[in-house]
């Protein structure tokens, strides 16, 4: 038996992995602030899951989660650091609040979950594996959403020294940076102000007509699991050719551009 526990897993790309999961054979603990679509997830999933309602920018709400999902199951194999926030907008336009429940969500979020669980996992002493979500985002950053660009390349930062060191402390947890390209969820559900209408709208038609599905998504996460990537990048065709141009602008000193558009990639 293994055991996953998944933050974020309310909708989305976290749902989609619990289901996964709960397919393989996996007991899975979901946690989210969203305590209604927590349960219906929960529900969704059958006896195989645990539901607890989590709010990932409080260390006591991240340690009462390791609590239970090691009453519960007596291991923790996975531990998907998944939860995340977006908000768009200039970057001087954008409340305190926001930029700031981007820094606690999706970093800090991140590190009280480490806090939480990397003591657990060392004390017992067998494989494990830890999963951070960044973004393509983290490598390409964009206007008009500042916060979430600046909070996945921290993301990224962050997975590649914990990487260095739980690899020198106990090689037997192994870490992952997951960075998705576009999937149909609901990270652009947050209504735009008049400065970043036009970008919303291009980026949500972006999902509708480009996303990939929760389903494919996490098929794809767990086959990377499986052959033991550090780097799970589940669409290539996105990143791949964006990073290759904006390597190229920071090598030639050019001016960036907005690294959505098209513009970028020729």
């Amino acid at each position: 038996m293994k055991v996953a526990v998944i933050t974020g897993a309310a909708s989305g790309i976290g749902a989609g992995l619990a289901k996964k999961a709960v397919t393989l054979g996996m007991k899975v603990v979901v946690a989210d602030r969203d305590q209604a679509g927590l349960e219906k997830v929960a529900l969704e999933l059958g006896d195989q899951a645990l539901a607890v309602a989590t709010d990932v920018t409080s260390q006591a709400s991240l340690d009462t989660l390791a609590d239970k999902a090691y009453a519960a199951f007596g291991q923790v194999d996975l531990l998907f650091n998944n939860a995340g926030v977006l908000s768009t907008g200039n970057s001087w336009e954008i409340s305190d609040a926001k930029w700031q429940q981007a820094w606690q969500v999706n970093v800090n979020g991140i590190v009280n979950g480490l806090r939480a669980f990397v003591p657990r996992l060392l004390k017992a002493n067998r494989p494990a594996r830890i999963v951070n979500t960044a973004s393509v985002g983290g490598f390409l950053p964009s206007a008009m959403m500042a916060p979430y660009s600046a909070t996945k390349f921290a993301v990224v930062a962050l997975t590649e020294g914990l990487a260095g060191e739980l690899a020198a402390i106990d090689p037997q947890i192994k870490v992952s940076l997951l960075a998705p390209g576009p999937v149909r969820t609901a990270i652009f559900r947050e209504a735009p102000d008049a400065a970043s209408a036009k970008f919303h709208g291009m980026m949500t038609h972006l999902l509708d007509e480009n996303g990939m599905d929760t389903e494919e998504f996490a098929n794809r996460v767990f086959a990377a699991i499986d052959r033991g990537e550090y780097w799970i990048v589940p669409q290539p065709e996105m990143l791949d050719p964006l990073l290759k141009a904006r390597n190229k602008l920071i090598e030639t000193r050019t001016d960036p551009v907005l690294s959505w558009t098209q513009e970028i990639a020729e």
